[in-house]
Parts: C-alpha cells; sequence; structure tokens
C-alpha cells in the first residue's frame, strides 16, 4: 500500500507581529517589539511549500486563525463593542493585545500531535490537538485547531479525533515539535519516539535552572495511550536540561527524523546512550535499523545550532532516493554550521543533499522550517478522503499569492494591533480563504453570524 509523508504548513497571517512572548525562545526575545513585514512573512512561507511540491513532495496547506482574539479579551474582563475593546486593551494592557494579536498559530508543527493508520490499533489516522498551556498567546489555539483538523480530515471511518488534554500543568502538550516517527518506510509500521522536558511525576528529576521545560512526560504518555500505540513501539527521552537552558525550547531544535534517519545534536538528550539503544531494539522489532546522525559539540557548538536553527530543519525522502534537508538561510549565515553542512553531504551520510531557503520573518519570532509544517502520513486512499481543497498545487499557489497580496499589509508595528480595520481586513481575509479551502465555518466569527442567521 502506498503511503506518503505530507507537510501540512500553516499560511502566516495578517497580525504576524513580533510580540517577544516566548520566553525561552531566545529569537523571540531578540526581536520583540520590532517592525514586522506580514505579507514577506506569508509569502517566504508560502514560497517554501511550492519549491518542495514541485521537488515532488506532496505538500498541503493549513489556515491561520482568527485573530485578535477578542473571545480571549472579554474572557479577561474587556467590555464593550469591538473598537472599544481593542482601545481599552491598548491603553491599559498592551501585553495582552499582543498575545491576542499574534500569529503564533502559522507553526503548525505545535498543532498536534499526529500517528498514522499503520501504527494504530483500530487502524485510523489519530489526531490530538496540543493544549499549548505554556504560554498564553498560544492556549485556545486548540480550539480552532480541532476544528480545522476535524473539517479537513472528516471520515471518521479513517481519521479519529481526540480533545487537547487538560491544560494544567502537568500535561503540558507542545504537539508534534516534540513528536518523532521512525520507520523503514511510510507504508510499514513505525517508532513513536515522544520527547519531554520535565516529569511531574518525579521531583527528583532534572530540571532547567534558567528557561522552563514545557513539554511533560505525562503528555507522551496519555497521547500514546489515547492512539492506541503499540508500547512496544514507543519511545520515551528527556531532553537535555543544558539545552533548555540554551534556547531548545522544542525538541524540534535539536534533533529533526524521518523513517529510520535521526539527526541530531550531541547535547540533545538527558541519557543519550541509552535513549538511541531503546530507539534501536525498537527499530529492529519492526526488521529495520537506525542510522543516528550525531553532530558533535566541537562541530557545532548548543549555541550555534540554537542561533542557526541547523536542526529546526525538514528533513525529507526524495521520490528518486537520498535524503534532502531543507535548512533555513541562517545556517549558511554561519560559518561554523555551513562548513559542517558541506562536510555532511560530501562524506558517508544519508543525506545526500541541503537546500537552504529564505524564512527570516518566521525566524525572527523564532520559528524556523520545520516550526512551520505538520507531518502527517498518509495512505492514497487517506488522501482522495480528504474533505477541503488543501492540496498544494499550481493553480491553488497562484490563488494563495494572489489572496496574500490583496489582504495583507507590508508593515504592522506594534501600536497596529489596535486598529478595528486591521481586525476586519483580518475576518475578511480568512473567510475567502476558508471558501478558497473548502473549510466551511471553522471560525469564531463565522459561526456567530451563522447563530444569529
Amino acid at each position: 500500500m502506498t503511503a506518503y509523508e505530507v507537510n501540512f504548513d500553516g499560511l502566516v497571517g495578517p497580525t504576524h507581529n513580533f510580540g517577544g512572548l516566548s520566553f525561552g525562545n531566545v529569537a523571540s526575545g531578540a526581536h520583540g517589539q520590532q517592525t514586522s513585514n506580514p505579507r514577506e512573512a506569508a509569502r517566504q512561507g508560502l514560497r517554501k511549500m511550492k519549491r518542495l511540491h514541485d521537488l515532488g513532495f506532496r505538500q498541503a496547506v493549513l489556515p491561520p486563525h482568527e485573530r485578535p482574539d477578542m473571545g480571549l479579551l472579554r474572557q479577561l474582563g474587556f467590555h464593550g463593542n469591538e473598537a472599544q475593546i481593542l482601545a481599552q486593551v491598548a491603553r491599559e494592557a498592551p501585553h495582552l493585545l499582543t498575545a491576542a494579536s499574534s500569529a503564533s498559530p502559522m507553526w503548525t508543527a505545535n498543532a498536534a500531535t499526529v500517528s498514522p493508520s499503520h501504527d494504530t490499533q483500530d487502524g485510523r489516522v489519530h489526531f490530538t490537538p496540543a493544549n499549548l498551556n505554556a504560554k498564553l498567546h498560544r492556549a485556545r489555539e486548540h480550539q480552532t485547531t480541532a476544528r480545522v483538523l476535524r473539517g479537513i480530515f472528516a471520515d471518521e471511518s479513517r481519521f479519529a479525533h481526540h480533545p487537547a488534554l487538560p491544560g494544567v500543568s502537568d500535561f503540558g502538550d507542545e504537539g508534534a515539535a516534540n513528536h518523532t516517527r521512525l520507520c523503514a518506510t511510510y507504508d510499514q509500521p513505525g517508532v513513536g519516539f515522544f520527547v519531554y522536558g520535565r516529569d511531574a511525576a518525579d521531583s527528583r528529576a532534572p530540571l532547567p535552572a534558567r528557561f522552563p521545560a514545557r513539554q511533560t512526560r505525562q503528555t507522551c504518555e496519555a497521547i500514546a495511550r489515547q492512539h492506541g500505540l503499540v508500547p512496544e513501539r514507543v519511545v520515551l527521552a528527556q531532553q537535555n536540561p543544558d539545552a533548555v537552558d540554551a534556547g531548545v525550547f522544542h525538541n524540534d531544535v535539536i534533533a529533526v527524523g524521518n523513517q529510520n534517519v535521526l539527526f541530531y545534536h550531541e547535547q540533545a538528550f538527558l541519557e543519550t546512550s541509552r535513549t538511541l539503544q531503546s530507539l534501536s531494539e525498537a527499530m529492529q522489532g519492526l526488521g529495520s535499523e537506525l542510522l543516528p546522525v550525531c553532530v558533535p559539540e566541537a562541530a557545532v557548538s548548543l549555541q550555534d545550532a540554537v542561533q542557526s536553527y541547523l536542526f529546526n530543519s525538514q528533513l525529507l525522502s526524495r521520490p528518486e532516493g537520498g535524503m534532502l534537508l531543507l535548512v533555513p538561510s541562517e545556517c549558511r549565515s554561519n560559518p561554523r554550521v555551513s562548513a559542517y553542512l558541506d562536510e555532511l553531504v560530501s562524506g558517508p551520510s544519508p543525506i545526500s543533499d541541503v537546500l537552504s531557503m529564505d524564512l527570516r520573518e518566521s525566524m525572527k519570532n523564532g520559528g524556523g522550517p520545520a516550526c512551520l509544517r505538520l507531518r502527517v502520513v498518509l495512505t492514497a486512499a487517506e488522501c482522495e478522503a480528504l474533505s477541503a481543497r488543501v492540496f498544494l498545487d499550481d493553480d491553488l499557489y497562484r490563488t494563495l499569492e494572489d489572496w496574500i497580496d490583496r489582504h495583507y499589509r507590508d508593515r504592522l508595528n506594534p501600536a497596529d494591533l489596535a486598529d478595528p480595520q486591521l481586525l476586519r481586513a483580518c475576518r475578511e481575509a480568512l473567510d475567502e480563504l476558508s471558501g478558497i479551502l473548502g473549510l466551511g465555518a471553522v471560525y469564531p466569527f463565522q459561526q456567530q453570524v451563522e447563530s444569529a442567521s
């Protein structure tokens, strides 16, 4: 049975701004309150999708969320019409306006954790939206994410949708950014590799000293149970606390895997030898061999890895064979990282080619190529069963390019977030987009209109 890894990239939203909201994300903090360019940000992300489509990869899109999040502001006690609420928040609590306006749903690696049908006991693809409860600006995303995923993957005989885990610290869930599926080929069973930052049930476990560890072991265990994964094909590992303190807020900032290859930094995991042994044994149980590619600290320091986002890259199996590593252009701007990449592809490595792309608007907010995509392994029949027009082709690319040019600003300052016209423009754009993608009424403002009529 033919199966594909489909990359569902998030379209950057019209309110893309540099809020500096994510403590522990070094790039986010460094660029806070700078002027952003939403139009160019969306174009950069769309160009990445098109490049991969042109190279023969299966590429799909996920829509932005409605922003500013007026429901959040009302929940926090602000009253009046929408213009009055925006003015009041801007005056009294501008940090809350920034949080309510964040375009962070663009980073769909955090949207959900996904297990393909080859791995689950009921033979369906399973989705669990991430609660993202570590950050106010992300903690409500799972509501819209769940509606979007249900709208796209609507066939209940093929797709199973779970509610987000309880929004408490013991079940902090950051989605697929801390989950990697390893396998021989996409149409065979695989190993679910879950990485967590802390064990909420073990007060003796080591923790980072500077930045918070967001994902818990209990979250990983709960999702594995929800999805009906075979215990022998599940491996859990803890992040190295020193890496978290260096700015590795998610595992996908320090490691990336694809099929039977795990590309990781020497300091990625707390117990590297035990982690590799567990992964190797699980892969051997499936008749496959793990191919670990370790990047030593001597070649690329932890600081260089975080600055360049070397590991927040996409590791892709080319249709014609070999693996491609798609990296942000910052990797080529860093001489040490660039030299390592040249050595990597010239040696006996399963990674045969490197492609760099400009994603600077996303990178300034702390999200690279891997942050922008949710990987979903689908069979050919499951691809056919999707209920929306989300697979990228030349026609959809041109339509989205035109849509961005008509609806997005090319300059956005923090003060602009209080402009009621920005809210109206965002809704107009999303209403048109949901029609383009055939999603139906997935946004709160659309549902309010439907209920009123």
